[in-house]
């Protein structure tokens, strides 16, 4: 079943993590923010949303890079119950997709609720100061990847805050498969 996240809380602070990567490092926040904002984004190995977009979350990934955008993903999902999540298909993963940011695994799904994270993908776009401007979907891609030619609405909400440190105000939410929680 989809999920949509919530819309931006503009200027809510990005709560600090400390995370193991994909390649071997312990990760945190402020290793990865950078000097125009900072994305976290919240995937998995095995959600269909995630699949049919990585290419382009590799693509904006880069581009935002290149702007002084810090980037991040974060896999929060049970891997005991979804073992396609699991961290060594993760090291694959990246590995493979030549990720340009850290991977990061969130065991304890501490961070995924710290952040409120909702579903994957879930995007969240804070200014050179942590303070969230963006919590938008991609693209208007959903479980196929739509045109080529479709807006960068990520792309071009981050480029903004890098720009302006501000975040446009219409958004339109991300969608995709539910965070796979623990039972309690």
């Amino acid at each position: 079943m989809a999920i949509t996240p919530p819309v931006c809380d503009f200027g809510w602070p990005a709560p600090d993590f400390r995370l193991p990567a994909t390649d071997d490092r312990l990760v945190s926040l402020a290793d990865v923010a950078g000097r125009n904002g900072t994305l976290v984004m919240f995937i998995c190995n095995h959600c269909p949303y995630v699949l049919a977009v990585l290419d382009r979350i590799i693509r904006d990934a880069r581009d935002l890079q290149a702007l002084g955008v810090g980037v991040v993903a974060i896999s929060s999902n049970d891997a005991t119950a979804y073992p396609a999540d699991s961290f060594e298909n993760m090291r694959k993963m990246a590995r493979e997709q030549d990720f340009s940011f850290p991977y990061l695994y969130d065991e304890s799904q501490s961070v995924a609720r710290a952040y409120g994270a909702a579903c994957t993908p879930d995007f969240f776009g804070f200014d050179r100061d942590l303070g969230l401007q963006y919590r938008g979907r991609l693209d208007a891609s959903r479980k196929q990847a739509g045109p080529a030619d479709l807006r960068r609405d990520l792309y071009e909400a981050m480029r903004q805050v890098a720009e302006t440190g501000r975040g446009p105000v219409e958004q339109i939410p991300s969608m995709g498969c539910s965070i796979k929680w623990k039972d309690s």
